[in-house]
């Protein structure tokens, strides 16, 4: 399954700081299978993770552990994800 974290800041100066380590984390779970792709938002104000999880509980583990949020430099907003298969069947 897949998990959308929505990882807004909330503290810049903050952010800045732990940003090497989440950038680290992201990368680490990316090549461990776990991440599925990652960026900012390009309004500059936090970005998006989509991590492939068993469980909601595993999703919430692996975006919790996130330097940014465990620091306290973004908010955490995960929700489940179902992306389309496109091109649609029937379209």
């Amino acid at each position: 399954m897949l998990y959308a974290a929505l990882l807004t800041i909330i503290d810049q100066e903050l952010n800045a700081k732990v940003r090497p380590a989440h950038l680290e984390y992201v990368d680490q779970l990316f090549r461990a299978g776990k991440v599925v792709m990652a960026g900012p938002f390009t309004d500059k104000q936090g970005g998006m993770v989509i991590y492939k999880a068993d469980s909601m509980a595993e999703a919430q583990a692996l975006a919790e552990a996130d330097p940014v949020v465990k620091e306290g430099a973004r908010t955490l907003e995960l929700r489940e994800w179902s992306p389309l298969e496109l091109p649609l069947a029937n379209g």
